[in-house]
């Protein structure tokens, strides 16, 4: 059965869904941008034309998470997963150009754990070596199983180093549902407390699933923010990365002191020093970013969004709990740790799950099935979702639950 676009919600996790109005400017663009004749795919990245939306997507990313000065906006490739191994040689570099003396045992790299995708950054800092992980605390010990990543950790169990090469942290785990708070004072806020400001050490967040959802708390402090477009900005392809200075080194002169040579598409002072454009980037993934990001700007900009994303998550996490009161769900996170962009629960009851997933897919509300590591169910409530279509969303769960709870 053919679907019209208007006759569904996609919930999708990631590529996940974009505004359609962008999209219907995107294919205006695609054959032919700005009256050249030429579509925007077909343009020359060298071109006077891609380099202003280079400059404009950067200028648009600055302006809506106020980047300070101190902090450069980068484009590359690879998602989330290549900046995996980007951070460690990078950082590393850059610890070893102020550390020559040190041993790779004595050069340690903080990884804050608190679900599947911090777990895989970490695994991929033990993979490349060149210095010691170290976990600093991991959500699977304080979880009912011992298993499950369901609460950001309690502070007191946070084991940071005295001087790591560099500290990382996953504001928002999309497969698990958990997220860092963004209020200072609860008890799932990132622990800034525990990094003192004088050491300077590096702190990494990889927000890809959170990016542009609203504000980022302490932005200034981190030496490196990255995110995948294809959550609340853009289509797959994109990386944005957001570097503050002087994380950009000179990844050849650490080398020649012992540490490992960076590949060039993967090197920051590289990418920096040629405005994003070293190789052939990818262009209609920048552009569809840029419109992202102008319609965003003209519904208000961050202040605006994060209302609205807020207004969504309490309306769709009221219902979930009015379904666990009822025995009918069981939430996998902890309130406090509760992600805004990614809701995880599963559906209790003999082939009720399965029911769930069917119904929902009938009546136009795609793409609800859990990760495939954790199952359950997953809705993400990225910026395109619109507050009426939440309103559909749990129109359908309350109905569930009116016909489906004991």
């Amino acid at each position: 059965m053919s679907l019209e676009r208007t006759q569904v919600i996609n919930f999708n996790s990631g590529p996940c869904a974009l505004p359609t109005s962008v999209l219907e400017e995107a294919a205006k663009g695609l054959l032919n941008y700005k009256g050249t004749g030429i579509g925007l795919a077909e343009l020359s990245h060298r071109s006077g034309y891609f380099g202003q939306i280079v400059n404009d997507l950067a200028g648009l990313i600055r302006t809506q998470l106020e980047v300070p000065p101190t902090h450069e906006v980068l484009f590359t490739q690879g998602g989330a997963t290549g900046q995996f191994s980007a951070v460690v040689l990078n950082l590393l570099a850059r610890h070893r150009l102020l550390y020559p003396e040190l041993s790779e045992e004595e050069r340690v790299m903080d990884y804050v754990v608190t679900g599947n995708w911090s777990k895989k950054a970490s695994e991929e800092a033990g993979r490349l070596g060149g210095g010691v992980v170290n976990v600093v605390t991991d959500a699977r010990t304080v979880s009912e199983d011992h298993k499950s990543f369901a609460s950001i950790p309690p502070h007191t169990s946070f084991q940071f180093s005295k001087k790591p090469a560099f500290v990382y942290y996953c504001e928002n785990e999309t497969i698990d549902g958990v997220q860092f708070s963004t209020d200072p004072a609860s008890p799932a806020a990132f622990p800034w407390e525990s990094i003192k400001e004088e050491d300077f050490v590096p702190v990494v967040g990889d927000y890809s699933s959170s990016f542009l959802s609203r504000p980022i708390p302490d932005l200034a402090r981190h030496a490196l923010i990255y995110a995948g477009a294809q959550k609340n900005l853009g289509p797959a392809g994109l990386t944005v990365l957001i570097v503050r200075k002087d994380c950009l080194v000179d990844t050849d002169a650490a080398a020649k002191l012992g540490a490992q040579p960076v590949p060039i598409t993967m090197d920051w002072k590289v990418i920096h020093a040629n405005n994003s454009l070293y190789n052939t980037p990818p262009m209609f993934s920048m552009y569809v970013s840029q419109l992202v990001l102008e319609h965003a700007q003209a519904q208000g900009g961050m202040p605006a969004i994060k209302l609205m994303n807020e207004r969504k998550k309490d309306i769709l996490y009221d219902v979930l709990d009015e379904g666990a009161a009822k025995g009918l769900f069981r939430l996998r996170v902890e309130k406090a740790s509760r992600s805004w962009m990614n809701q995880t629960f599963h559906v209790l009851g003999a082939g009720k799950e399965e029911l769930f997933l069917e119904q929902a897919d009938k009546a136009g509300l795609k793409a609800l099935a859990g990760h495939r590591q954790v199952g359950g169910v997953r809705v993400s409530l990225y910026n395109a979702i619109s507050e009426e279509q939440t309103e559909v969303l749990v129109s359908f769960i309350r109905e569930f639950i009116k016909e489906n709870a004991a």
